[in-house]
């Protein structure tokens, strides 16, 4: 007894636990005595006739926008997926007058399950709201739909989750696109935000703008007014 008591946060804990679920521990009492050292001998399993394909496959053959989400919410081959990892979906109309796309999910957006939550997700409805375009009317996605705490997105993960987000696009068929943050503009443009901003691309046909992220905005004010011109851009008529 004694000696000081260390708390860890729930992310933590469930990291912990998976690592012991994978190593083997998957129960803490059981009956009879475990050789821990020497694990049982899995026995084969027969294949079943006409069984479904399981879903964890890594290519989707989704040919519709429901196909492609039910892909996501159900793959677990997906860029940065892993046993701690949590899902969080994109969501919005199919045809939308614009589609959103940002980084992976922060602590804010997971809370709120959409890939943007909280204070970002209301300054980026007034700024849906300025250039007249109802926050239902937008389509929401993340470049990857995993919140994952410490993850680092490797270049081959990038390369995946744009190749997603390109076939995401071809099937949401949104008006325009509109890019928060340096994560989206590597992979869909290939270049950071500072030399993306201020130009109209095309992504899939689609004519897109990048800006700041929300969170951005709200921990530098004084940019609102650069993410302005970056709507109106996005807004001008197809010439």
């Amino acid at each position: 007894m004694g000696g000081e008591l260390e708390t860890i946060d729930a992310a933590e804990a469930r990291s912990a636990l998976a690592w012991w679920v994978e190593s083997g521990v998957d129960i803490a009492v059981q009956e009879q005595p475990r050789d821990w050292l020497h694990p049982a001998s899995r026995q084969a399993v027969a294949p079943v006739a006409n069984a479904p394909a399981p879903p964890n496959v890594s290519e989707p053959t989704a040919d519709t926008l429901a196909e492609l989400q039910q892909w996501l919410s159900q793959s677990a081959q997906l860029p940065l997926a892993s046993a701690t990892a949590r899902r969080i979906m994109p969501h919005g109309p199919e045809h939308a007058a614009i589609m959103l796309l940002s980084d992976a999910p922060a602590l804010e957006d997971f809370t709120a399950g959409q890939p943007i939550g909280g204070a970002a997700w209301e300054l980026a409805k007034r700024m849906l709201a300025a250039i007249r375009i109802p926050a239902e009317e937008a389509y929401s996605a993340s470049l990857s739909c995993f919140y994952s705490p410490g993850a680092r997105m490797s270049e081959k993960d990038r390369a995946e989750c744009a190749e997603i987000a390109r076939r995401h696009l071809r099937l949401a068929q949104p008006k325009r696109l509109l890019i928060f943050g340096d994560g989206p503009c590597v992979a869909l443009l290939g270049k950071r935000l500072v030399e993306a901003r201020g130009h109209v691309h095309k992504v899939e046909g689609v004519r897109t703008v990048a800006t700041f992220h929300p969170r951005h905005l709200i921990n530098r004010p004084l940019d609102k007014a650069l993410a302005w011109r970056d709507l109106l851009l996005l807004m001008e008529d197809e010439t």
